[in-house]
């Protein structure tokens, strides 16, 4: 087993994780590659949790009794962490939802709902990619079978790229959004960031970046990106599932129409019409996920102790020692980029012939636990020809014995099926 670089005491980081000490199918120590999918959540998240429904619990805004005012200052001090920790330049541009399904379709439908000059309609384009995970590509399709719109997007290339060659073609004058994941979850691909933005600032055209995978595992800094939306979640960043975060531009906000409608949102109501609350509460309809967005605060907290630059150093060194070991299995096809360069830390992979559910059967029955299919993406299987792949993911408590450990199930796996 190869040592890291000393940037994480991994030993000490997965005591604080009480899953990691499981075991299972009779004894078998668990060895959790299934980070891409949804992290497991530190003990200091699960104590303020608990903390939380044994002596906050209560529903937030509005109410002058003690639990209410604790609950709204603790759910609205998760927003300021937030704020802090994607360096929004206002807490009011961060608006809570239950993952980044919702944050996405929110922006889809405030598109298709939007006056002039950012509707879209019939007249123009909407742009995605061909790695998109299912929730950056099913809202732009619904949004464009409604209004009319055309849909276009940025192939692949045979390395697991996005092919940009033609970014002229695809970004046009009708183009009214272009919307795209900072890292692929199937590929682990990185992608270039300010050469799309930049093509699409020449148009006029929006931006809205899909950030869950990158804000777990690296910096996150909106006003970089220079992208008008970014959407991420919180069950893979050590934080509880329900809750997710869409970020957009103060000027945005304030000009585009509402999602949802209902308590909460807004400003005064009558049986004729109705005003809307500012944003963030505007898109925030009814009762929030106010220990959820709690749990996320306390993920941060934990992330920030931790350090994202180390991190990120630890999951590429990471990433680099699992790309070569995997390129030792025979027969074994990375789906991506065959380096550790510009990607993060998930690998897809195919196995010769064997099918990639029988893969992660043959693992699972080593307490080895990985994803397996298309991983809501769907049309990267297609463009690769393969009905599916096993992913391997990994966070900032993965060790290279746990890669150790994949590789030799996979030995296994190849002798199982002969």
């Amino acid at each position: 087993m190869t040592q890291l670089p000393g940037l994480l005491d991994t030993e000490a980081l997965r005591k604080d994780f009480p899953i990691l000490d499981r075991v299972v199918h009779d004894g078998k120590k668990l060895v959790y590659l299934d980070n891409a999918a949804t992290s497991q959540t530190p003990r200091q998240v699960l104590d303020v949790l608990s903390e939380y429904y044994e002596q906050h619990n209560a529903n937030v805004h509005r109410g002058v009794h003690v639990l209410a005012e604790e609950a709204t200052a603790l759910y609205e001090g998760a927003r300021d962490k937030v704020a802090e920790f994607i360096n929004a330049p206002s807490r009011d541009e961060v608006i809570f939802t239950k993952n980044a399904s919702e944050s996405l379709n929110l922006v889809a439908n405030m598109l298709g709902w939007a006056d002039e000059p950012y509707r879209v309609d019939s007249d123009t384009e909407i742009v995605i990619t061909e790695m998109e995970h299912h929730s950056n590509i099913v809202p732009w399709q619904l949004l464009a079978q409604r209004t009319g719109a055309k849909l276009k997007w940025f192939g692949l290339t045979d390395d697991g790229r996005l092919d940009l060659s033609n970014i002229d073609e695809v970004i046009t004058e009708k183009t009214k959004i272009v919307s795209f994941v900072l890292v692929s979850n199937i590929l682990g691909t990185q992608n270039p960031v300010e050469a799309i933005v930049r093509r699409a600032q020449q148009v006029g055209a929006l931006v809205c970046i899909d950030a869950s995978q990158a804000a777990p595992h690296m910096p996150l800094d909106v006003q970089a990106l220079q992208a008008d939306f970014v959407a991420f979640t919180g069950h893979k960043m050590c934080g509880p599932t329900g809750i997710g975060v869409l970020w957009g531009r103060q000027e945005l906000l304030e000009d585009l129409p509402p999602f949802l409608g209902g308590g909460e949102m807004i400003e005064t109501v009558s049986m004729h019409s109705s005003t809307y609350a500012p944003a963030p509460h505007k898109f925030e309809a009814g009762t929030p996920p106010v220990s959820q967005a709690i749990g996320l605060g306390a993920a941060i907290d934990y992330l920030n102790a931790i350090g994202m630059e180390k991190i990120l150093a630890h999951e590429h060194a990471l990433t680099e020692y699992a790309v070569k070991r995997l390129l030792e299995v025979p027969d074994l096809r990375i789906i991506g980029p065959t380096t550790a360069e510009e990607r993060g830390a998930a690998i897809s992979f195919t196995l010769g012939d064997i099918h990639p559910h029988d893969v992660g059967q043959v693992l699972d029955e080593q307490g080895i636990a990985v994803r397996v299919g298309h991983h809501c993406a769907r049309p990267v299987c297609l463009r690769y020809g393969i009905p599916a792949t096993t992913r391997a993911s990994f966070y900032l408590y993965s060790t290279p014995a746990e890669i150790d450990a994949l590789v030799d199930g996979l030995e296994h796996v190849r002798n199982f099926f002969g």
